[in-house]
């Protein structure tokens, strides 16, 4: 990650405000699919599905050997997922939980 200086730093926290706003206002999965395809490279857009996809296969318990099998992703991704997943921020849950329930 790239370092900012303390000029630049409150830039980039009203930038990161403006995008999470901008995804608030996208309505339905073309509307968000759209967005990332402008938003991030290809190589971006298949990190973020890969985290995803791993997220699912912690979620069934599979172990991570099973995980870099079934999708190519890293063990050391898979590692880092899955702590995210136990100390991060809790948003891989509340997603979790809200597609449950839908």
């Amino acid at each position: 990650m790239k370092r900012h200086d303390p000029k630049q730093q409150s830039g980039l926290d009203e930038a990161a405000k403006s995008l999470l706003d901008a995804f608030l206002t996208l309505n339905n999965r073309s509307e968000v699919r759209q967005f990332l395809r402008d938003l991030c490279t290809p190589a971006e857009r298949e990190a973020i599905y890969d985290r995803w996809r791993v997220v699912l296969l912690l979620r069934e318990e599979l172990s991570y050997r099973e995980i870099a099998q079934r999708t190519g992703v890293s063990v050391t991704t898979i590692g880092r997922v899955a702590r995210f997943m136990e100390m991060g921020e809790g948003g891989y849950e509340i997603a979790l939980d809200r597609l449950d329930n839908n």
